[in-house]
């Protein structure tokens, strides 16, 4: 086959694929805002949630942060985005809860930090909010499940949402409407390397 007609070849191919690529955009006008969820063992959820963040402040949209099991030491995101005047940043601040092994001051932990999450999820001016790792406090049975699919279902219309944890309850799966499994291949942790900081907190 000559230059030429590989070159032929190859235009056709992408000829088809842009047509049915502008079909698929044409085809998504809907408006709203969409809830994320970012699930699975593998490294990269909170990583990816952030990602977002970014992308949202460079848009010069205001978002909103809460992370639930992270202790009182300041995460890299945490000390960049801290004090950015388009955020609200929001920590549990008690830990892992199999550091603390105290279920009922956990519960009230996540009872307290949760105030901030039904504020957020609630006030129109906030675009995009990050429920970090809040999934745990339902696999763990610290807060109450109908709470939160309740104020997903009654945030702002345009309001984005993105949940964070290893499991997700299948209530809010069933309202997600992107949800992203990432995979555990391989983890330095696990062959004795410390947890980095810059890439893991």
């Amino acid at each position: 086959m000559s230059k030429q007609d590989k070159e032929q070849r190859h235009k056709a191919r992408m000829q088809r694929k842009k047509e049915i690529v502008d079909k698929h955009i044409a085809g998504a006008d809907i408006e709203r805002g969409i809830i994320v969820v970012l699930k699975g063992n593998g490294k990269g959820k909170s990583s990816s949630a952030f990602g977002m963040v970014a992308r949202a402040l460079g848009h010069e949209q205001k978002v909103g942060v809460v992370q639930f099991i992270k202790g009182k030491w300041k995460t890299g995101e945490e000390r960049l985005l801290g004090d950015h005047e388009n955020i609200r940043f929001e920590t549990m601040g008690t830990g892992f809860t199999w550091n603390t092994q105290d279920r009922s001051a956990d519960i009230e932990a996540a009872e307290n930090t949760w105030v901030h999450v039904e504020q957020m999820l609630a006030d129109p001016q906030r675009d995009l909010v990050v429920l970090d790792e809040i999934t745990y406090m339902y696999q763990y049975g610290y807060l109450p499940l109908e709470k939160l699919v309740d104020a997903l279902k009654q945030r702002p219309s345009h309001q984005n949402v993105v949940i964070t944890g290893r499991t997700c309850p299948k209530e809010v799966e069933e309202i997600a409407d992107t949800i992203t499994e990432m995979g555990d291949i391989k983890h330095a942790f696990r062959a004795g390397v410390k947890a980095q900081r810059g890439v893991d907190w």
